[in-house]
């Protein structure tokens, strides 16, 4: 609405007649007048402003996921007479279209790629895993596989279902669910995948040669025996930084392969460790009861030590966000210096909000009681987190564009982030 300002009324005595004014003295008027209805009209034709929250039904039995600037719910199909379910896909507080799920199992992940919505859950009879898919605009069916499809950056792979009697990874593609490449599964798997790098897929048997593939192409880059004569005990492995890194429960040790060779790189003894994560340029090894340790992923040296904080969130600008072990009486966040672990920030009482999504702003909540919760946006500068408004609800999650919560009654509340 525009307001003009016409003056202010005074109550005063009024003014003696004045003088008839010339016939020209009109003319201002009838050009406010115009002025006015051209203001008016403009105001009509420009576009309403969008919303910044608005409500999702949702109701017993739903679940919610964010996908760049869309909503996804999930909820049963109150027009089914089987107890079926629906995917119900808005963009904004709009309805874009809904489409029925098969079966009753549970969907545990929906995302967008390649003009295409990716539905990955549990099969009819909840024993086994299937991949539909719809398009993304009309919301028609796909394509539907047996077996788990999810992202490794930008390449959409899927692991085969239980009852096959070969496992597999395989890459498919998202227009059409054709297969791509198919590699045979057994023992560990894992993925060595950064934005602007290579996307490696390892495969490690028990016993045999590991692989290093091109998730991309399917070709093999790198064989080799870890281990031609089998070590006693267990051991877990796992990827970060372009490293292979294997777990000795027995002695502790945790040892590094270069992911291009194979080769071992440098062991060091670091025992009670549950895994080694990222952490900027380091390796951060987080142990079993708490705390972490960062290594130089060259060498496997100690750069530094923290008793309290554990698990790093997110790394920006040479800052690690951290948190606490889940059995932390005190939990909460804290912003530490990457090249020497020194606190920039302890962030007690505040919870980091799940992203769906990378790429999203770093948000954390606190409860201000009466069910309601503070919204505040984390920069790692070590500055107080910017508060982005209040709200009621629970079980929030973000993407890039949205945060969506859960209301009390079972609905969900959206709101736009930027």
């Amino acid at each position: 609405m525009t307001v003009i300002d016409l003056g202010e009324l005074r109550d005063e005595a009024p003014p003696g007649p004045a003088p008839r004014p010339p016939r020209a003295v009109g003319r201002p008027f009838r050009l406010l007048a115009v002025l006015l209805v051209a203001l008016l009209t403009l105001t009509a034709a420009a576009p309403p402003r969008s919303r910044v929250e608005w409500t999702l039904p949702g109701g017993l039995g739903s679940a919610v996921f964010a996908s760049g600037d869309a909503v996804y719910v999930v909820r049963p199909d109150r027009e089914s007479a089987g107890g079926g379910r629906e995917v119900v896909a808005y963009r904004g507080d709009r309805e874009r279209w809904r489409s029925p799920l098969p079966g009753s199992g549970t969907v545990v992940s929906v995302w967008e790629q390649d003009g295409r919505v990716i539905v990955a859950g549990r099969s009819v009879d909840d024993t086994d895993w299937q991949t539909v898919t719809y398009d993304a605009v009309t919301g028609a069916d796909v394509w539907r596989r047996p077996g788990i499809a999810f992202a490794v950056g930008r390449v959409l792979l899927m692991q085969s279902a239980v009852s096959d009697t070969r496992t597999s990874i395989m890459e498919v593609d998202p227009a059409d669910g054709r297969t791509v490449w198919t590699a045979q599964m057994t023992g560990a798997l894992g993925f060595d995948f950064e934005p602007t790098g290579p996307v490696r897929m390892v495969l490690s048997p028990a016993t045999g040669q590991t692989v290093v593939v091109d998730a991309r192409t399917g070709a093999r880059l790198v064989a080799r025996d870890l281990h031609p004569i089998p070590r006693p005990g267990p051991r877990r492995l796992q990827i970060a930084r372009g490293l292979l890194l294997e777990f000795r429960d027995g002695d502790g040790a945790i040892e590094a392969y270069d992911l291009d060779t194979l080769r071992p790189r440098w062991t060091v003894v670091r025992k009670l460790v549950g895994h080694v994560e990222s952490c900027g340029a380091l390796l951060c090894a987080v142990g079993l009861a708490g705390g972490m340790t960062a290594l130089d992923p060259a060498s496997g040296a100690v750069r530094w030590s923290v008793d309290r904080w554990a698990g790093v969130s997110a790394e920006r600008g040479g800052r690690l966000l951290v948190g606490v072990p889940d059995t932390d009486l005190d939990a909460g966040l804290a912003v530490l210096d990457q090249q020497d672990g020194r606190l920039i920030a302890d962030l007690s009482g505040w919870t980091l909000v799940p992203q769906h999504e990378s790429g999203g702003p770093l948000l954390a909540t606190r409860p201000l009681g009466g069910g309601r919760q503070l919204l505040a946006e984390l920069n790692l500068s070590g500055d107080p987190p910017s508060t982005r408004g209040t709200f009621t609800g629970t079980g929030c999650t973000t993407g890039v564009t949205v945060l969506v919560c859960r209301r009390p009654g079972g609905d969900y509340m959206v709101r736009r982030l930027t």
